[in-house]
């Protein structure tokens, strides 16, 4: 099943392929016909010691031709056999990218990122071998070997008759190595897989393992999934020893032993032709290196088989992102929000939201607050579709979330995180985002809105400033200030903020407070917010506990109800006080 999948790759170069093979059948004959010439040479010529000039001329030139013609066709034929291998693997690794793109954020809950990185490249490397190296010599070798019994049977049927057994038995020593590797070569990938996930673990925490002294700990965990991945790759060793050189090398004995016991009986009744019994074995030895190459290339066969079926585990997944439903093509045009009894799990078992209801009108602003884990970042991720609720029904301009197409949604809503994401590119184009209907006054206008400007125009290159990696070459505040500027060049209706400022400094934050009003201000907007002192202007603040709303009004209302939104308030002000803010 995982072969077939393979193979449908080559479709789309079902003609190089022809032209690839062809060169390796003339490439083949080629080689099988070279012993046959020497056999020539030595029964006709070299035995009944005849050297006539002009035949012995044309033979040798025949044989050094055939040696460069052999070799000009194997160059080629390995060329286009690499080329289309080269070819498949690209498009599989794109196939695999974009697939991914694609997945919901559920796949990326329950899936480490150092597993998936593992699959997207160690595994597609592995695929790349068994088009690249694997299947082209498997190919060549198996017209290689019928070649050679052609030939063989050309000088003795009755024998190459007896030496057809080895086929079934070289067979069979391959199907028994197949399946008593697969699981080891299966345990291997996992066990490759698991490093990948802890080193990436630990780089990304490098700061808090330094912090905590993590630093023995965390060898001694990846010492041990070293160790597993070292015994994994034992049992394959094992399995090679046996099963692969060293039995063909047998099988090649014996048969020698019993072609020359053949001839040898065979020349008590009559005289044996040298040249036959040198070409017979000298085929016997072609027969048996390719043999040895294939058997040498089951093991990257069945490692290639193991990540292939790996991928396509990752390609057939079926938690894809929610996308628009319907043919029906709405647009986003006031940006009224209303969920209306919105249940929602991330697991099908434990709910984070029970019975969400609350309206947001056009130009309104929404804050949501409540303790870590009440279900704030769970009520964005559903209005942005990145989840589906499992009850109830959440509506823009009137319309259900889902009848909207990905485009339509994403143009119209903004988002701005706690922590902004950058990625390497320079400062316009993380502002731009390769938008093509955006243009630089544009994304320089936004940055003015944002007061981002300043800082951008201080930079060496200004907004062709390098930007590397998530951004870590600029400070925190900055990154912020350029995550708006990346949401107001799209002039969105609705506006998402997952606590905006909690990572700006106290001068940055006064800065740009203006800025995030004019954001705001006829804009539909919800904001996440942990310092209550940010969203006293809200038109609206929901307080939830444990997934549910609790509270519900402006910040004075919610004052005056002395209820959880006070004491939380009353909380961060004697704080405020003792740390002198």
């Amino acid at each position: 099943m995982v072969m077939r999948r393979l193979l449908r790759y080559l479709k789309p170069h079902r003609k190089p392929l022809v032209i690839a093979f062809l060169l390796l059948l003339l490439a083949t004959g080629a080689d099988v016909a070279g012993p046959l010439l020497v056999k020539v040479f030595i029964d006709d010529y070299l035995t009944p010691k005849v050297f006539p000039l002009q035949p012995l001329v044309l033979l040798a030139g025949a044989y050094i031709l055939l040696l460069i013609a052999g070799v000009v066709m194997e160059y080629f034929q390995e060329f286009a056999f690499h080329r289309i291998a080269l070819r498949v693997i690209q498009q599989l690794r794109v196939d695999v990218f974009g697939k991914v793109q694609h997945l919901g954020l559920s796949f990326f809950d329950r899936m480490p990122g150092g597993s998936l990185v593992s699959r997207m490249t160690n595994d597609t490397e592995a695929v790349k071998e068994l088009f690249v190296n694997v299947l082209s010599t498997f190919v060549q070798n198996i017209v290689m070997i019928l070649g050679i019994f052609v030939a063989l049977f050309l000088l003795d049927a009755e024998l190459a008759a007896y030496c057809l057994v080895l086929l079934p038995v070289i067979y069979g020593l391959m199907v028994a190595y197949r399946r008593l590797s697969q699981s080891a070569y299966r345990e291997v990938r996992q066990r490759l897989s698991d490093l990948n996930a802890k080193l990436s673990e630990s780089i990304q925490g490098m700061g808090v393992i330094q912090v905590f002294r993590q630093q023995e700990r965390l060898k001694r965990e990846f010492g041990h999934t070293n160790c597993q991945h070292y015994r994994a790759n034992m049992r394959t060793t094992r399995l090679n020893g046996l099963l692969l050189r060293p039995a063909v090398d047998l099988f090649y004995l014996l048969t020698v032993m019993g072609v020359l016991a053949f001839f040898g009986i065979g020349m008590k009744a009559s005289a044996v032709q040298i040249g036959v019994l040198y070409a017979f074995i000298n085929l016997l030895d072609r027969l048996f290196e390719p043999v040895n190459q294939m058997m040498q290339q089951l093991s990257f066969l069945q490692q290639s088989l193991v990540s292939a079926s790996r991928v396509f585990e990752l390609l057939d997944e079926e938690q894809r992102a929610p996308v628009g439903e319907g043919e029906q093509k709405p647009t986003i045009q006031q940006g009224r929000i209303v969920f209306d009894q919105v249940y929602f799990s991330y697991d099908g078992e434990n709910e984070v939201l029970k019975n969400i209801s609350f309206t947001v009108e056009p130009g309104q602003t929404v804050a949501l607050v409540g303790h870590t884990g009440s279900g704030k970042t769970s009520i964005i991720n559903l209005l942005l579709r990145f989840y589906r609720p499992d009850r109830g029904e959440i509506t823009i301009d009137g319309v259900p979330l889902q009848r909207y197409a990905d485009r339509a949604l994403r143009q119209e809503m903004g988002l701005v995180l706690q922590d902004p994401f950058l990625f390497v590119g320079t400062v316009e184009e993380n502002i731009r985002l390769h938008h093509p209907d955006l243009t630089s006054a544009q994304v320089r206008q936004a940055a003015r809105f944002v007061q981002a400007d300043r800082f951008i125009e201080s930079l060496p290159r200004g907004y062709q400033e390098p930007v590397g990696e998530r951004g870590t070459t600029f400070s925190s505040g900055q990154r912020q200030l350029l995550s708006f500027a990346r949401t107001m060049a799209r002039d969105p209706k609705i506006l998402v903020l997952d606590e905006a400022t909690a990572n700006v400094d106290t001068e940055t934050e006064e800065k740009i407070r203006e800025s995030l009003a004019r954001m705001r201000k006829g804009r539909t907007t919800i904001a996440i917010a942990h310092r209550l002192s940010t969203i006293q202007d809200a038109d609206c603040i929901l307080v939830l506990h444990r997934g549910e709303i609790v509270e519900r009004g402006t910040h004075q209302e919610l004052l005056a109800q002395e209820g959880l939104y006070h004491k939380m308030y009353q909380l961060q002000q004697r704080m405020a006080k003792n740390t002198g803010a």
